[in-house]
């Protein structure tokens, strides 16, 4: 079973979860010391209810990549880059983790009449579409990359569609949510061939991540 991983910071809760679910690293150390990011090894090795598993470490927008081929049996990500990819994937298991939401936001206050279309900067241009589509508006779609909550400030943009956790950085740069688009957490994702042809395997780790325990031998 080979299964994709975000590396980051998303990376070390996932590696506990896995571990609590009972998978150990190869060679008799412990998962977190065989997905140790300072190593250079682009595959690792772990097990799990005997078997060997395949570790891969990815940049989080590439992992959804992986599992749609069916490279990766399993993989780890977000929803809003599932959502944003449009990847018909299983999805199993909601992890939990890094909870926070995908808003629209915008100068806090009333918006100013528009001459024009409006302009929405994001990193999401495919959500933020179907999201004002669905709602009948037409709006442009700027495409950036960094330091979304810019946009409006400097007029690039006149609202941005990005994640907020606590809603501070919003809060100092003077803007606001002015309507939720998506809840967002770290799911694991399975490849639908994939999981069916790896079944005992894969299913005993959904099982396991479910309940937080590793499957009883």
């Amino acid at each position: 079973m080979t299964i994709a991983l975000p590396k980051g910071r998303t990376l070390r809760p996932v590696t506990t979860l896995l571990a609590a679910a009972g998978m150990e690293g190869a060679d008799g150390h412990d998962l977190a010391h065989a997905l140790d990011e300072d190593s250079r090894a682009l595959v690792r090795r772990g097990t799990f209810a005997g078997r060997v598993v395949h570790l891969l470490l990815l940049k989080p927008d590439d992992v959804p990549t992986y599992v749609e081929y069916g490279t990766a049996d399993l993989g780890v990500c977000g929803r809003d880059v599932l959502v944003e990819r449009e990847i018909d994937a299983y999805l199993p298991v909601d992890l939990g983790i890094g909870r926070c939401r995908l808003v629209v936001a915008g100068k806090i206050g009333p918006a100013p009449a528009l001459a024009r279309m409006p302009r929405i900067a994001t990193k999401y241009p495919r959500t933020a579409a179907r999201h004002f589509a669905e709602r009948g508006v037409q709006v442009e779609i700027v495409n950036v990359q960094s330091s979304v909550e810019l946009a409006p400030l400097t007029g690039l943009a006149d609202l941005i569609v990005d994640l907020v956790e606590t809603g501070r950085t919003l809060a100092e740069n003077g803007l606001e949510v002015k309507e939720d688009v998506l809840a967002v957490s770290t799911l694991l994702v399975a490849n639908r061939a994939s999981y069916k042809l790896r079944a005992d395997t894969a299913g005993a780790l959904v099982r396991a991540l479910r309940h937080g325990a590793p499957p009883s031998t």
